[in-house]
């Protein structure tokens, strides 16, 4: 027998509460549903949230929608498994989160006094420190990305005052980094490089670019996902005149290849 699904709801409780109940009746009746776990479900919400990403760099806002009910879905059914377990429910995922806030901003809700949001950062870090982290740098995913990662460090760094003083003291350092990369590979002569010690120079020169893109606040990962995403379109775009060309890619010399390639910048 059929379930009547619960109407479109007016309010954002009123929502919510449909998104719960729907969420019931789906791990209660639906065969797919009712196998998953904590664990099947992993790997998809790292998709979903790519998947939001990719939304957002677009700047599709009716996209952004739709990715963000994905998300909100795989949160509520997280906490719905949770729930048959008895370990917490959503209320307690909501209110952890709201206790969360309320401890982190005292600037709001106690009466610590803030300039900037440089202090609230600092502030973030200290009390992280004073509920139990053991390091300013715990809270970093060891599963992040490493461009990620790299930003993530050095904002957490910043937040205790570990930071350089301006911008230029750090372009020096990329400065400094690139000449140490170029000492240890750009060899003029055939003497066998070694590997690993390019490899750790070349680590520590992109280390130094992403503290001078904050320095500018540029986020470094969507700059470099919008330098791919630039990448792809005009090498489609080569592919598709070579193609109308009746031309192979394999077969073009470089020097004709730049010709399609300097058309494409222009579309």
């Amino acid at each position: 027998m059929a379930i009547t699904p619960p109407v479109t709801a007016l309010t954002p409780s009123a929502a919510f509460e449909r998104l719960l109940t729907i969420m019931n009746d789906l791990r209660e009746n639906c065969p797919w549903d009712k196998k998953q776990t904590m664990e099947s479900l992993r790997h998809l919400t790292i998709e979903e949230t790519y998947e939001l990403s990719d939304a957002i760099l677009g700047g599709d806002m009716q996209e952004i929608k739709k990715e963000l009910g994905d998300v909100m879905l795989h949160l509520v059914f997280y906490s719905r498994i949770a729930s048959e377990t008895k370990d917490f429910d959503v209320a307690d995922v909501l209110n952890s989160i709201c206790d969360k806030l309320i401890n982190r901003h005292p600037h709001i809700y106690s009466d610590t006094e803030v300039n900037d949001e440089q202090d609230v950062k600092r502030n973030w870090e200290q009390i992280k420190l004073k509920e139990g982290n053991k390091s300013v740098l715990g809270g970093v995913p060891a599963s992040l990305p490493a461009l990620v990662k790299a930003s993530r460090i050095q904002e957490k760094a910043r937040g205790v005052g570990f930071d350089w003083d301006n911008k230029q003291q750090v372009w020096d350092k990329v400065e400094e980094e690139l000449q140490e990369f170029k000492d240890e590979f750009d060899k003029a002569d055939e003497t066998q490089i070694d590997r690993e010690k390019a490899e750790s120079e070349f680590g520590d020169l992109m280390f130094s670019l992403i503290n001078y893109a904050r320095f500018i606040n540029i986020n470094p990962e969507d700059a470099l996902e919008k330098t791919n995403r630039k990448f792809i379109k005009r090498f489609q775009y080569l592919e598709a005149k070579a193609k109308e060309h009746g031309k192979d890619l394999h077969e073009m010399s470089l020097t004709e290849m730049d010709v399609f390639w300097n058309e494409a910048k222009k579309v």
